[in-house]
């Protein structure tokens, strides 16, 4: 029997990286890459759906997805600089060790990209409900990486389903932390439930998208509330070091205010009336024959 009395649990991961020559690749980071490779083919794919151009979110994700990560790491190192630094500012530059914030790498890229959309004349409503679902499944293929760093756990659990983590720590502020006592080691896997949660909103999101008349322009808010409801209760089972106010995470309240500014706007906006377009209308500008044309010509 597993020490500590727990007959089954996830295991610790036997590495968190992979040497190829003197280069040595983070899962961290590989993982980051796949989930952005799986966002722009799911953004694509709906781009084309709607009678756009092949390679259309490529290009606006080349734009927007190194603005998403330094919006990331300039959320979280802001908002929990001792964890991410250990006081060194140097330190902050070492994205592959973890510490990204969700809100301002969702905030830099999508508004980054926007920009990139309006700068290449592409139809930028409709460019922002393709990537809707796309954002959620970048998040679900990407929170493996805390598994590989063994962080953003949450509390002690013998659950089968629990992970087992080589050197816990627990937090009780952001400046107080200490080692769990050896005979704690299983713990409440966060990354998994928000991973599971993120692909939930996938297809949560087309579902709605498909059954309610949604504003062309509008499904980001769907997007930001859904993911905003796993993350908040996910939140609550993380023992990481954490700024609290009023008995809440930081994340708590900007997952509250996200909902609810978010839910705000699509009962006030989001609904299209009839001779308004909604999230599946086509693409403006580009006919579905002249994108066909372009996807012709591309497999020449």
């Amino acid at each position: 029997m597993p020490a500590g009395g727990v007959l089954a649990y996830l295991p610790s991961p036997p590495v968190n990286g992979v040497n190829i020559g003197p280069l040595r690749l983070h899962l961290y980071g590989l993982l980051i890459a796949l989930g952005v490779v799986g966002a722009v083919w799911l953004a694509q794919r709906r781009w084309e759906a709607r009678g756009g151009k092949p390679g259309t979110m490529s290009r606006l994700a080349l734009w927007g997805v190194p603005a998403g990560i330094i919006g990331a790491r300039i959320y979280s190192v802001i908002t929990s600089w001792q964890a991410d630094t250990g006081g060194q500012w140097w330190r902050a530059f070492e994205i592959w060790q973890g510490g990204l914030g969700i809100w301002g790498g969702v905030a830099a890229g999508v508004g980054v990209g926007l920009i990139a959309a309006r700068h290449y004349g592409v139809d930028w409503r409709a460019a922002i409900d393709c990537t809707a679902p796309a954002l959620a499944l970048a998040q679900g293929i990407g929170r493996w990486g805390n598994y590989f760093n063994q962080e953003l756990y949450g509390k002690p659990s013998t659950l089968p389903w629990a992970v087992r983590i080589a050197h816990p720590v627990h937090c009780s502020s952001v400046t107080h932390c200490v080692a769990y006592p050896p005979a704690i080691h299983t713990f409440q896997p966060t990354f998994l439930y928000e991973s599971l949660w993120d692909f939930a909103c996938v297809a949560l999101i087309i579902l709605i998208e498909r059954r309610f008349a949604v504003r062309k322009g509008y499904l980001f808010f769907v997007y930001a509330a859904l993911y905003c409801i796993g993350r908040f209760f996910t939140e609550r089972l993380r023992v990481d070091e954490a700024h609290r106010y009023f008995g809440l995470r930081l994340n708590d309240w900007t997952s509250i205010v996200v909902f609810a500014v978010s839910v705000g706007i699509l009962l006030l906006r989001g609904r299209a009336p009839a001779d308004t377009p909604t999230t599946r209308s086509p693409v403006a500008g580009e006919s579905r024959a002249e994108a066909g044309a372009g996807a012709g010509a591309q497999n020449a």
